[in-house]
């Protein structure tokens, strides 16, 4: 009795840790993962600030995910940041950081949306659902002029004062790289190249681009004749 017991028992682990090694077996490795470095610059060589550079997966769209929530702040009579890029199902927040009210808007094809008068921060975030370029305006500051750019995967950054912008922790393969500034001249679609991520170093990019001149009110003259 004692020797069958410790036979099936013997059985028994041998079952056990044959599932356990299957198990372990089937897991996948985590995607290796690469980084991109771009460099955005104007006509003239110059760095471009607020380019938003993002890579969309060849031939295949991102997976599916639940995008973290953003901010976009007014503060001094401004909107901060200027550029706000996000992923397409973004809650985003607009807090009044000033002591005066403003009156947030956009008529935006990709999402057109109102928060009239306010101070503080509004109850709702508003949920940013379509890709594309969201321009922003406060009815009572018309210097005050903002820009959500949503876009349609998770894999994106903006460039700092130097034109630079670095993009880490993308799965390796091949993408399709844009870069996207609100003042481009002519057609406002970005521009795009293809660009392949490895594990073992860093791709890099390099865009050029035409800009318009800035075209908003000067803020000096405006406030002195409104009295805001």
């Amino acid at each position: 009795m004692i020797a069958g017991r410790g036979r099936r028992r013997a059985r028994y682990w041998t079952i056990t840790l044959g599932a356990l090694a299957a198990g372990v077996l089937g897991v996948s490795p985590p995607a290796l993962a690469g980084s991109i470095d771009a460099a955005v610059r104007d006509d003239k060589g110059k760095p471009v600030a607020d380019a938003v550079v993002y890579l969309v997966p060849a031939g295949a769209a991102a997976a599916a995910r639940t995008p973290p929530p953003a901010t976009m702040d007014q503060q001094d009579k401004e909107f901060i940041p200027h550029v706000l890029p996000i992923e397409v199902g973004t809650s985003v927040t607009f807090p009044n950081r000033d002591n005066i009210r403003h009156h947030v808007y956009s008529f935006s094809p990709a999402k057109k949306f109102e928060l009239p008068l306010y101070i503080g921060t509004p109850a709702n975030p508003v949920v940013f659902d379509k890709a594309g370029i969201v321009a922003l305006g406060c009815n009572i500051h018309d210097w005050m002029v903002g820009y959500v750019y949503v876009v349609p995967t998770p894999y994106f950054a903006k460039t700092g004062p130097d034109g630079k912008a670095r993009i880490a922790d993308a799965p390796a393969g091949a993408y399709d790289a844009h870069a996207w500034h609100p003042r481009l001249k002519g057609s406002p679609e970005p521009s795009v190249q293809r660009v392949t991520l490895s594990p073992t170093g860093t791709e890099q990019a390099a865009f050029a681009m035409s800009l318009k001149r800035d075209w908003r009110p000067p803020r000096r003259g405006y406030e002195q004749q409104q009295g805001n």
